[in-house]
Order: structure tokens, then sequence, then C-alpha cells
């Protein structure tokens, strides 16, 4: 017998029916296949804040600024403002929004659409100190993405020329023999520059009083013209005021001189070993910001802050790069609020 079977006319062998299954069968994988690669795409392209990320920005950014201009943070935030807009391709707008030791500014950005169109650019007291002297505060670390820290620098304990003292040894003395007479200014209260006055002063044991303004450089203006007898003050700020003699630096709070100010000695080196008081300013965006947006921002934050330019600035401005790594600002955050919630209860620090 032959060991093929053949076949009426019209009808299909068991052999040819095999083939067209087969051929039915890969047809419809391959179509579905072809579906669920388009149903991938589009839910890729359609991820919260992939599409945004990928046009982000296409108009101008605003960069808050919670302090007056003139001040380390505006100056800071210029000179940012500047290389961003480079990577960016738009312009980045410094808006300056002083008030309440910063906390006006960032109430601002916290209540603003998380877009990545309003952004924030802090001092650290913000959110280590503020939250423990303010019995109402409009924001907190939680209403914040919390980008990267950008730069840091030391202060310099800085005399009115109306106070008698030339080095910092004399300044304690001067101020122990004069209890509540010697006022120091700062940029608002819980400001870097009010938190630095009221370490010294616990450090010295001084009785000195705080005097806020909304910002540096009405602070400072009145600290030349003898209004208060003392600051410490940021130093980029303070620095070109150096130059008259209506100013006399004593000490920087950092643990080696800053080479903006060579011949003033730390103050460690003056006469209160262990003393150190660093600043620092982070960068921010609303809470809820897409994360395709912040991991931008901080790869660009990264860059820009490396350019010449930057560097250069940051060079003579005493200051540092202190990007931080994804995540550590908040852990800063946490550690620092800790040390300064000691403080504030001991000195009885208050804003109301």
């Amino acid at each position: 017998m032959n060991d093929l079977i053949s076949a009426s006319p019209g009808t299909s062998s068991p052999v040819a029916s095999a083939v067209d299954t087969q051929r039915l069968t890969r047809r419809k994988c391959l179509t579905r296949a072809a579906c669920l690669s388009m149903a991938f795409s589009a839910s890729y392209f359609a991820m919260p804040g992939r599409a945004h990320a990928d046009a982000w920005p296409d108009k101008p950014v605003k960069l808050v600024v919670p302090f007056a201009a003139g001040g380390a943070t505006d100056s800071l935030a210029r000179a940012l403002a500047v290389e961003l807009g480079k990577i960016w391709k738009q312009p980045v707008i410094v808006d300056n929004r002083p008030g309440a030791g910063g906390a006006l500014g960032a109430e601002v950005v916290a209540k603003s659409p998380a877009d990545g169109y309003t952004l924030l650019l802090a001092s650290g007291s913000m959110f280590t100190v503020n939250p423990f002297i303010y019995s109402k505060l409009g924001y907190s670390a939680e209403s914040f993405e919390l980008i990267s820290k950008v730069a840091s620098g030391p202060m310099v304990v800085t005399v009115s020329s109306s106070v008698p003292a030339k080095n910092l040894k004399e300044l304690v003395a001067y101020g122990k023999a004069n209890p509540s007479k010697i006022s120091f200014a700062s940029a608002g209260n819980g400001s870097q520059v009010h938190m630095a006055g009221e370490a010294f002063a616990d450090a010295c044991g001084l009785d000195i009083i705080h005097v806020p303004y909304k910002g540096e450089g009405p602070a400072y203006a009145d600290l030349m013209a003898g209004v208060v007898q003392m600051a410490v003050a940021n130093i980029n700020a303070i620095t070109p005021l150096l130059k008259g003699n209506r100013l006399r630096a004593l000490a920087v709070t950092g643990l080696e001189r800053s080479p903006l100010l060579p011949d003033v000695p730390t103050v460690a080196e003056a006469g209160l070993p262990g003393f150190e008081f660093v600043g620092w300013f982070g960068f921010m965006a609303p809470a809820g910001t897409p994360k395709t947006l912040t991991t931008k921002m901080y790869v660009d934050l990264r860059e820009a802050v490396v350019q010449p330019h930057m560097k250069r600035y940051l060079s003579e401005q005493g200051m540092s790069p202190a990007i931080s790594e994804q995540g550590k600002l908040a852990k800063d955050i946490a550690q620092e609020s800790a040390r300064w919630k000691v403080l504030v209860a001991r000195r009885g620090i208050t804003a109301n």
C-alpha cells in the first residue's frame, strides 16, 4: 500500500492542514507581538512626566531666591542661572522673594505647580532651623523634591569700625564687659547669618542682640553705617565691603583660612578652638515634580557647577562646589536639624 494517504478532490491532506494551522498560529503570534509592542511604546511615552521631561524646558524657568538682592544666595543664584540657561537653552529668571528668614519665598515655591518651571535656591537654615523657631511654617522638607546642595562656604566674624575690638579675643572681652550692648545683623530670623551669630555667641558666652533684616544687602548696609555693631556674615557677600575702613574682619568660621582673606585667622586660631560654621545652599523643586525632571535637573546642575565660569565664580566668592549624591540632602537636613534644635532651645530663639 502506498504510504501516502490520498485525498479526494476539494479536501486537504492532514499534512496540509498542519501547515495551514502553523501558519495561522504564527500570524496570530506576530499580530499579538506587534500589538504588545505598540501598547508598551504608548505606555512608555505616556508615563507621567516622560513626555514633559523630553520637552522641558520649553519656556523660561523661574529660580526663586527667598532673600533680598545683594546677598550670598542671590549672587549664587544669578551665577547659576547663567550656566543653567546655557544648558537648558531657556532663560532662568531670578525672582527675589525676601521675608521671614526665607520662609515667604519657600512657601511660594512649595505652592507652585510641580512642572519644573518654578524652582528654589535655599539656604540650609531654612530647613534645619526655621521649623524650630516659627510656630507656623507654610512649608517643610517634605514640601520639596530635594535635588542637591550646590555650594558651601565659611562665614566671617565682622564688626563695625565703631567697635574698639581689633581681634576676636578683644571682641569677646568687650562683649562680656558690655552685655546687651552689641547688636548683630542677619539676613532674617532663622537665616544662616542669624544662626552663625547665635552659634558664635553661644560658644563665647556672649549676651548680644539680634537684629533681623530682609536679606544680607540691607543688613550689611546698616553694619557699615554703624547702626548695628556685628555680623557673622557669608564670606562672599561681606568680602567686597571690607576694602574700606568701615568694617573689620576678625575671624573666619571654617577650619582653614580662606584664600579670599588669607590674613584673617580662623576662629580656632583666634582663640576659640573647635568652633566651625559652614553655610550651604540647596537646589529644590516643588514636591510631586516628576522624577524624570528632577533627575535631569540633578545631572544638569552637576554639569553647570563644573563649568569654567561657575568654578571661577565659586573660587572668587570663597565657596566650594557641594553637589551631593541624590538622596543625601534629606539625610543631611535631618542630622543638622537635630543639632540646631538643641541650640534653639538653649538660647530661647524664636521668630514669633
